[in-house]
């Protein structure tokens, strides 16, 4: 990959830093939506509650089925059958319910930015092995746009965290809700076609969104 776009991504590291929870753990529907992903998502699950099921299985049969029933190797294979079940179900609505949607879709906007970052990447080792060069220009238009991109999300998911951690402190942050849409428009490739003017496009959407969920994050509950 090459150094401009290293510098563009928004690592793991710094989306826990930026919103103050590990993104692994926000539930977001998209996930579900994406094969590897969703494999990925259930695999995770289903290893957290057969973690806590020898815990939790322990605890009920210790405390409750040995002074009431005595030994029971039915009762004792069932729970471990239900239990992790029962885990993953509350984990699961646990995570819907505890995580705020307008962290779920800016999560799912960084998402679409780094997919972004991967065509262009894409692009780079094409014309690299085929010995080509690529319309440079449009590159670093493109470039020029996800670092605009990268600045309203990073300021998106600041305003997000003030609001869920302090409401107060917004009064203080009033330059967390300036966006670079107009720079983005400015931008633009003038023609539709070819593979650059699509990826411009397709970030300019992105910030779009970014902006649609920073005026929501603005506008009073």
């Amino acid at each position: 990959m090459q150094p401009d776009l290293i510098g563009l991504e928004i690592t793991k590291g710094e989306l826990r830093r930026l919103t103050g929870v590990d993104p692994e753990d926000v539930f977001r529907p998209s996930i579900l939506k994406n094969r590897e992903k969703r494999f990925g998502f259930f695999i995770n699950e289903l290893i957290v509650a057969l973690g806590f099921t020898p815990i939790i299985v322990g605890f009920i049969y210790a405390f409750i089925i040995l002074p009431t029933l005595d030994s029971s190797i039915i009762i004792g294979v069932g729970l471990l059958v239900f239990v992790p079940l029962l885990v993953i179900l509350l984990r699961w609505f646990w995570r819907h319910k505890s995580c705020p949607k307008s962290l779920t879709k800016l999560l799912d906007e960084v998402d679409q930015y780094h997919e972004v970052i991967q065509a262009i990447d894409i692009n780079d080792q094409l014309a690299s092995s085929e010995n080509t060069q690529s319309n440079i220009s449009d590159r670093d238009r493109v470039i020029a746009a996800l670092q605009l991109i990268r600045e309203d999300l990073v300021r998106a998911l600041k305003t997000e965290r003030i609001l869920r951690d302090n409401k107060k402190l917004l009064a203080n942050n009033q330059d967390l809700f300036v966006n670079n849409l107009a720079n983005l428009q400015a931008l633009q490739v003038s023609s539709g076609a070819g593979e650059y003017a699509q990826l411009l496009n397709q970030s300019l959407q992105i910030a779009v969104d970014v902006q649609s969920q920073i005026r929501k994050l603005q506008s009073p509950k």
